[in-house]
């Protein structure tokens, strides 16, 4: 993809952001975040077939960013460091650092859709600590679906209560109680 198309896509991403901060999901039109990022409408349908299009990419670019960051936190570790969990670590400090944007999508009608994405791509990030720490070839999909259930309870009364909590803090919190449920339930 050459630079324009990049910074036209930047530019729409930035754009829908913006919009869900003013205003619930469902009110923003394509028009709205054409005009929002200086493009015209054509050129939106030009990279995007609508905004679920868009905020769909959005989910993906996060979800890159996210098994990046992922990546490079355990590629240094060795099997005896390597926690299970660590997942947690980044996500919520990646949460405080874009807190408006989360807060936003909380409250507005995309947000199911947006935490059922993260859910997912979370679930893919646990199996595999899951499956890395104990050395096993899978993880139960049951424990799986327990941690990132649990995470996501955790994230969502953290964002609720204003995220006034440090996001280490929940981390540490999280990362103990879950911890020891995995211990107890072997």
């Amino acid at each position: 993809m050459d630079r324009r198309a990049l910074r036209t896509r930047r530019a729409l991403h930035e754009a829908l952001i913006q919009l869900i901060f003013e205003r619930d999901y469902d009110g923003i039109s394509v028009a709205d975040i054409a005009d929002a990022a200086n493009v015209g409408r054509s050129t939106f349908y030009a990279h995007f077939t609508d905004k679920d299009d868009l905020l769909r990419s959005g989910i993906d670019h996060l979800r890159a960013i996210l098994f990046a960051e992922h990546s490079s936190d355990i590629a240094g570790e060795t099997q005896a460091e390597r926690r299970p969990l660590g997942f947690s670590r980044f996500m919520t400090g990646h949460i405080q650092e874009q807190l408006g944007l989360y807060r936003a999508i909380m409250r507005g009608r995309a947000g199911p859709i947006i935490l059922g994405q993260i859910r997912q791509f979370l679930s893919e990030i646990v199996r595999k600590e899951l499956i890395a720490s104990s050395g096993n070839k899978a993880a139960p999909e049951i424990t799986v679906q327990f941690v990132v259930g649990a995470y996501m309870s955790v994230l969502t009364w953290w964002l609720d209560r204003g995220a006034v909590e440090p996001a280490e803090h929940i981390d540490a919190a999280f990362r103990s109680l879950a911890e020891r449920a995995l211990k107890d339930g072997r």
